[in-house]
């Protein structure tokens, strides 16, 4: 090929790449946006999972001075088969759709931080009923959706359990009874004001 022929198609590719045709134009818009939608989609996907870390829920001190040691002294943290629970495995949904929801309505977590409603102890204790009966009232309405992840009534064996376990498991359900009702204080510690709110106490 001389030198004539390869200005030529030098030429023809640069008219291309200015005033490429309908069909080049469309090919290439859908190309980038595919690759463009795979990126966006791989890097939400990849925040989401970062803040479902238990290093991300204990980043700021209200978690990692409060509850967090609270945690760490329950049979969730530490226990005789290793399986531990983590934040996200009690407080964010499995399922896509549910957890965008719960994300979208941790802003509001983000906006209180800012405002420093509970960044000392003092305040945190003073906003704790209020922080759990929030909590117990949402895994009431879900029907503990986020225990049952590990958590089933059908792989439950009660022969491994003792008696007084078993009697109340089975009064519970034939009640329509949700974990979260008998299980309040299970990974944290009830609020000081549990006495004000009957609802709260742990059996």
């Amino acid at each position: 090929m001389n030198e004539y022929q390869q200005n030529g198609k030098l030429s023809h590719y640069w008219r291309l790449f200015r005033s490429p045709s309908a069909q080049y134009s469309l090919g290439a818009l859908l190309s980038i946006g595919f690759v463009a939608g795979i990126i966006f989609w791989g890097g939400f996907n990849t925040a989401m999972e970062l803040s479902n870390t238990e290093t991300f829920c204990i980043s700021c001190h209200e978690m990692e001075e409060n509850v967090y040691k609270e945690y760490q002294d329950t049979i969730h943290y530490n226990n005789r088969s290793g399986v531990r629970a983590v934040c996200s495995d009690c407080h964010v949904p499995k399922d896509w759709t549910h957890k965008l929801v719960r994300k979208i309505r941790a802003t509001n977590e983000l906006f209180h931080k800012v405002l420093g409603t509970i960044d000392t102890p003092e305040k945190f204790e003073a906003k704790r009923l209020q922080m759990a009966q929030h909590v117990w009232k949402t895994m009431k309405e879900t029907d503990s959706r986020e225990c049952r992840n590990c958590h089933d009534y059908q792989s439950m064996d009660y022969t491994e359990q003792k008696k007084r376990s078993v009697q109340q498991h089975i009064q519970g359900f034939d009640a329509g009874q949700t974990c979260i009702d008998c299980h309040k204080g299970i990974a944290h510690s009830l609020p000081s004001m549990v006495e004000i709110d009957p609802s709260a106490v742990f059996q």
